[in-house]
């Protein structure tokens, strides 16, 4: 059998506030050519459909695209909700949608319940498919009856207990296959993943996993090999700039009667890449060798000694998906004063001008200095009853 792994589509997530609805569907669809051209038996997704609870509608309709163009290549599907989604939304309907290859297993109560599949050869050994839900450790644990049970590390034992419990009493020559979302150790997290920790603790062991054939990770967002039989495929696209040397990837996983055959990878189209420019505002509109960026999402770190006026809309002028944007004067001074140092023994008007020079690296201008002094006696002036102040 033919599986490809993959985890953390995240539909309907923002990049910096950017929508990424149309970026997300030529990727997805990128799967289901995979399932067509590499005769793909069984796509697997590893949690975290959408990127909230509750998705907004468009974002369910891209998903729904996507599962549709994967099961009208060949490939059945089965699911795990991960930290992001809501499973019981997720998992409305799972009976009817087993009638159409779409498998979900999303309550604890099923995990041990497999999705028992064969390539379709009669002298096919069959696939038993666990689905293990995103496990919040102290729902989990009185879901799966272990009152006792603490944290990640307890609640996944339990569930693998199960679920090896269940793989005994199959047919010889079963093969296995897991899915979960957690954090296991030895995988490398990047910024956009949501925290998992209960009590200070989100990592689990791998050898939580051992017994089974394949175990296809989800929640980290960077491709990467714990060991041959436990890997994790990412998310299909970038999701912070910390992500931005990732190669975003997918594996295809063989499994014969031996057990795993091979585990390939096959890289995912980017259909929008990042970058990060550090510079002066005007070096970085100006400089001919940063063309290469103008279609790229763009993290810019200004060096300026005095904050640019409007620099965003600058930048965008130039970068038109431009979406981060930060202040790090060259030579910039690292002392930080405490409220009361900077106020101690200045009037307001000082006060004042002392505030933008910090914040913008200069001090107001003759007339900035000059609207800010009749600024300051006109509020002098008003009646505190007028504005409401009935001290």
């Amino acid at each position: 059998m033919r599986m490809l792994h993959t985890s953390d589509w995240h539909v309907g997530r923002t990049f910096h506030g950017a929508d990424l609805l149309a970026e997300q569907e030529a990727v997805l669809t990128q799967l289901a050519d995979l399932v067509a051209g590499e005769s793909v038996d069984v796509v697997l997704i590893a949690g975290d459909i959408y990127d909230r609870a509750v998705p907004s509608a468009e974002a369910v309709r891209v998903a729904t695209r996507a599962m549709k163009r994967i099961r009208e290549a060949g490939a059945q599907l089965v699911i795990t909700p991960g930290n992001h989604d809501s499973a019981a939304r997720l998992g409305a309907f799972a009976e009817f949608a087993a009638a159409g290859g779409l498998h979900l297993r999303t309550t604890a109560a099923e995990l041990s319940e497999p999705v028992l599949l064969r390539a379709g050869g009669v002298d096919d050994v069959p696939v038993a498919i666990y689905g293990i839900p995103y496990l919040e450790p102290e729902i989990a644990r009185h879901a799966l009856g272990v009152p006792h049970a603490r944290g990640h590390t307890a609640v996944l034992s339990e569930a693998m207990r199960r679920i090896a419990e269940d793989i005994a009493t199959r047919e010889p020559g079963t093969r296995s296959v897991v899915l979960a979302h957690a954090f296991v150790t030895g995988g490398v997290g990047s910024d956009s993943e949501r925290t998992i920790a209960v009590g200070g603790v989100e990592q689990v062991p791998g050898d939580v996993f051992d017994g089974v054939d394949y175990v296809a990770l989800g929640h980290l967002h960077g491709a990467q090999t714990l060991a041959d039989h436990l890997r994790y495929s990412g998310s299909p696209l970038a999701y912070s700039f910390s992500e931005s040397a990732q190669r975003k990837s997918v594996w295809l996983v063989d499994l014969d009667a031996d057990g795993l055959a091979g585990v390939e990878r096959r890289d995912l189209p980017v259909p929008r890449k990042l970058a990060t420019l550090i510079g002066p505002l005007s070096e970085l509109l100006d400089t001919p060798e940063y063309a290469e960026y103008e279609d790229c999402f763009v993290s810019a770190t200004l060096t300026d000694r005095v904050r640019p006026v409007d620099a965003m809309r600058k930048l965008r002028d130039r970068f038109p998906h431009a979406v981060h944007l930060d202040w790090e004067p060259e030579g910039g001074s690292a002392t930080v004063l405490r409220y009361a140092e900077a106020v101690r023994g200045r009037s307001d008007t000082e006060i004042a001008r002392n505030f933008l020079d910090d914040c913008r690296g200069a001090p107001p201008s003759d007339r900035e200095h000059a609207l800010l002094t009749s600024a300051l006696e006109t509020a002098g002036k008003r009646d505190p009853e007028q504005d409401g102040d009935v001290r």
